[in-house]
């Protein structure tokens, strides 16, 4: 049903096929976390600023604080819940993660953990440099830096993603 405020939405969060009704100003990280019960897409700073809220968008990494849930109609959203398999086996980033401990508070590590598989599909871990530009929209303020990058130029190397 269609009103001046909102209408109906059919998106795919990590594979599963989604119908629901939402007001047109609804974000993105909003829909995840209070209408589909996905709480692993942190909600930071709101702004855009922090990366916490970060998620795949038809395989593009997005901010899902600036993101309007109406801009996925029919999209696939891969949230950090959808990137271990159905037998609770982890991605391999995810692993690697764990590994080189790249996380203390762990508030940021889905974003980072996403922004990171993004970053290794789309080519840019030729260098420690590279990672760190491609991921600085993504900040930890517990300082685990230098482990985040080891984690992901370790997860690209074994060319996992």
């Amino acid at each position: 049903m269609e009103t001046a405020h909102g209408g109906a939405l059919s998106l795919s969060v990590n594979g599963r096929r989604h119908q629901v009704t939402i007001d047109n100003r609804t974000s993105l990280v909003d829909l995840l976390r209070e209408r589909l019960a996905l709480p692993g897409t942190k909600k930071g700073c709101d702004q855009g600023a922090c990366g916490a809220c970060t998620v795949l968008v038809n395989g593009r990494r997005v901010n899902a604080c600036l993101t309007l849930a109406v801009r996925c109609q029919d999209a696939e959203v891969t949230t950090i819940e959808g990137l271990a398999s159905d037998d609770g086996e982890l991605h391999a980033l995810q692993q690697t993660f764990v590994e080189q401990d790249a996380f203390q508070c762990g508030y940021c590590t889905p974003g980072q953990i996403m922004s990171g598989v993004a970053c290794i599909r789309e080519g840019h871990t030729g260098s420690r440099e590279e990672i760190r530009e491609w991921m600085s929209g993504n900040l930890c303020r517990c300082g685990c830096y230098v482990k985040i990058v080891n984690a992901i130029a370790r997860t690209a190397r074994a060319g996992r993603s």
